[in-house]
């Protein structure tokens, strides 16, 4: 439409007086078959006629124009949403054992600065394959019209294609680098605000800035020398432009003879081509600047596909008597964690696992919860090997509590019941899991009650009442199973105790299945597991392993009861 609306200015231009003059297309090439269309008609192209006629090309052009911008958002959009929607349910796929030895910063990065990135990527990428529409267009248009013209102006601009060549190299190389320096900045960021106390507290904090703005320099840097070469591109490409088309204009008048109305439109087509053509190299030198990310986007989702966990379709129905641990082994590397762990946990029994450090008692949770696959041996569940469950349907009916409880910014009841509405149901629910975890009471005291908000990482409630919480929302979950992994550790002499309490209420009504290295809170555990270098020392009963157990009593001792 733009290039038939600039052909129709050749017969305008004729026009001395438009209520005398009419048009000819005598000079408009071979684009002349635009005149005669209206001649066949019966329709003399007046000054009216042409203005009309020009002003319809236009308006079409702008319709189209509309529709390419409003599809182009739509599908910036779906691509995007798919992008992100893929990204998550890829890491929520994720396996655990992979996963714990990811870069934290790339997953970050990937997951917000990246995918805007991959965004510009597919705008600048499409409107550069646009802008070569154009060019193959009004070169085509310019070749019909004057085919010397045409042929002198693609050899120049073709030329000009060199000096932008070597640009582009440099701005994909760049690129790259600045991905990663990016995943770093992210990965640093994510260790200050995550050990931001313990930074503070130690006067480290402001060095550990500096290290940060070392990382931001060097994006700086990067980010500096691409747009360095986006504007250095910018600046010479209508000075190219012009260059182009006076060399060619010369060698039509003087060479060529050729009347200046044809050279005018020529010229004005060849100016569209130029223009394209100088858009189309920018804007795949701006593609080039954001590749980068599309290829950390690509390797991302390539590993996220790698490590994707391998589950059974089996679901699970619920444990009913006994869970079995068969000839179980486990080795990182080369290193064995855990050998030949025989132990059979019967449903609502309380099981304590002690050791040392490192031999391996979180590992052994690790692997009863689905988290890691056993190197050897069997999980059995009822009789059903874990492997061949549906994983996150035996996880849904674990509760799991750790050292440091996981406390969302958000409200109470949203932490405890995990953004499930507020229905009658659920806070019936809700008050029951908070009394059965001895926190009713707090709660209710609140100004908000259920809805009071406890601030970034539970900072408005003291560490007892996190891991009461913690226990809430566990128990709101209707589960089978409690893991506690050192639940009571970080607390002091007080709060462990309350939270004892609590446990012991919930002793017998669940199975329950603690790592602790103070003693006193698992004197009253049903079985006792004393791990010894990834291997089963002894089980008993609290005072059985005092009687039998050397390393056992030793460790009584030292904790002075």
């Amino acid at each position: 439409m733009d290039g038939l609306g600039l052909a129709m200015f050749i017969p305008l231009l004729q026009m001395v007086d438009g209520d005398n003059v009419k048009a000819n297309n005598s000079n408009m090439g071979n684009l002349s078959f635009l005149a005669d269309i209206f001649n066949w008609l019966g329709i003399s192209l007046t000054l009216g006629v042409v203005l009309t006629v020009i002003f319809v090309f236009f308006a079409l052009k702008g319709v189209m124009k509309f529709t390419e911008g409003y599809t182009r958002v739509m599908y910036e959009q779906r691509f995007i949403n798919m992008i992100r929607t893929r990204n998550i349910v890829g890491l929520s796929n994720f396996s655990y054992n992979v996963f714990v030895n990811s870069d934290t910063g790339r997953i970050q990065n990937t997951f917000s600065g990246e995918v805007e990135k991959v965004k510009q990527a597919y705008r600048y990428y499409f409107i550069s394959v646009q802008y070569g529409v154009f060019v193959l267009v009004y070169i085509s248009m310019a070749l019909v019209a004057n085919p010397k013209f045409a042929l002198l102006v693609v050899v120049g601009g073709g030329l000009t294609n060199i000096i932008f060549r070597k640009m582009q190299k440099t701005t994909k190389t760049l690129s790259k680098k600045l991905t990663a320096d990016n995943h770093a900045f992210q990965g640093l960021l994510i260790q200050k605000v995550s050990f931001f106390k313990y930074l503070k507290s130690t006067g480290l904090i402001h060095k550990y800035a500096d290290k940060l703005i070392q990382q931001n320099n060097k994006i700086q840097q990067s980010t500096k020398k691409t747009g360095l070469i986006a504007a250095g591109l910018g600046s010479i490409r209508e000075p190219l432009i012009i260059l182009v088309v006076m060399a060619v204009i010369l060698v039509q008048v003087l060479y060529f003879h050729q009347s200046i109305a044809i050279i005018i439109l020529s010229l004005l087509l060849f100016y569209r081509a130029l223009v394209s053509l100088m858009g189309m190299q920018n804007f795949w030198n701006q593609f080039l600047s954001v590749s980068g990310a599309l290829q950390n986007m690509t390797d991302f989702n390539a590993e996220l596909k790698a490590g994707k966990e391998r589950i059974g379709n089996k679901l699970f129905g619920g444990f009913k008597q006994t869970l079995e641990l068969k000839n179980l082994s486990f080795n990182y590397e080369n290193s064995k964690i855990l050998n030949g762990i025989d132990i059979s946990i019967r449903k609502n029994e309380t099981i304590a696992i002690v050791g040392e450090s490192g031999s391996g008692k979180t590992t052994l949770i690790n692997i009863i919860t689905g988290l890691l696959s056993p190197t050897k041996g069997d999980v059995l569940i009822d009789g059903e090997n874990l492997e061949s469950l549906n994983k996150e349907s035996f996880q849904k009916k674990l509760g799991y509590i750790t050292q440091e409880p996981v406390i969302f910014s958000d409200t109470i009841f949203n932490n405890v019941s995990f953004w499930d509405e507020p229905t009658e149901a659920n806070k019936a629910r809700f008050f029951e899991a908070l009394k059965k975890a001895s926190i009713h009471e707090l709660v209710m005291s609140q100004p908000l009650q259920e809805n009071a908000s406890l601030g970034s990482n539970g900072i408005n409630v003291s560490g007892g009442q996190k891991q009461r919480l913690s226990i809430a929302r566990e128990l709101y979950k209707e589960v089978d199973f409690l893991f506690m992994d050192e639940a009571t550790s970080a607390l002091d002499s007080e709060t462990e105790r309350e939270i004892q309490e609590n446990i012991e209420t919930l002793k017998g009504k669940y199975t329950i299945i603690i790592i602790a290295h103070r003693l006193s809170t698992i004197r009253n555990a049903d079985r006792i597991i004393l791990l010894n270098k990834g291997e089963i020392d002894q089980v008993g009963t609290f005072d059985e392993l005092i009687a039998k157990s050397p390393t056992f009593n030793k460790m009584v001792q030292l904790q002075g009861f």
